[in-house]
């Protein structure tokens, strides 16, 4: 079946230098689910943190109320779990505490039936680096049309 993108996060690769990616899974109730397959939901705040038990959850990603759900509708901000190996989110932990990173979601894809969030260690961007980034994406726009002849 392969991969479907359901949302990125083009803030997160504004505002930070994104290092080393993971997949993890999503533990999702069933309206979030259907939520996610018609396309809603925002992960331009979210974050992750680790809990003193060793788990990784997902702050701040809203799922929006499903219109045709029922009393059974999940929260719509609620903190999810992420499936992660154990020694992922050691290493994941580690260069948290030794290097002040922090771990922001890129990318919420179904693959095949599954729902899985990348999240990338960042650092955070300054603002001169944003400006000198920015001046370079529209050097290269305008060397691509061909204005610099």
């Amino acid at each position: 079946m392969g991969i479907k993108i359901i949302v990125k996060n083009k803030k997160a690769y504004h505002n930070y230098f994104l290092t080393e990616k993971f997949e993890a899974g999503l533990v999702l109730k069933g309206t979030e689910i259907k939520s996610l397959r018609i396309g809603k939901v925002s992960i331009s705040e979210a974050y992750v943190k680790i809990d003193e038990k060793g788990e990784a959850w997902i702050h701040n990603m809203k799922i929006p109320l499903y219109e045709f759900g029922n009393r059974n509708n999940h929260e719509e901000a609620r903190k999810r779990k992420l499936l992660l190996h154990q020694h992922e989110i050691k290493n994941i932990h580690h260069l948290i505490m030794t290097q002040r990173l922090t771990v922001v979601p890129t990318i919420i894809y179904f693959k095949q039936s599954h729902v899985k969030i990348e999240i990338a260690l960042a650092k955070g961007k300054k603002q001169h680096d944003k400006r000198h980034d920015q001046a370079k994406k529209d050097s290269e726009k305008r060397l691509k049309q061909g204005q610099y002849e």
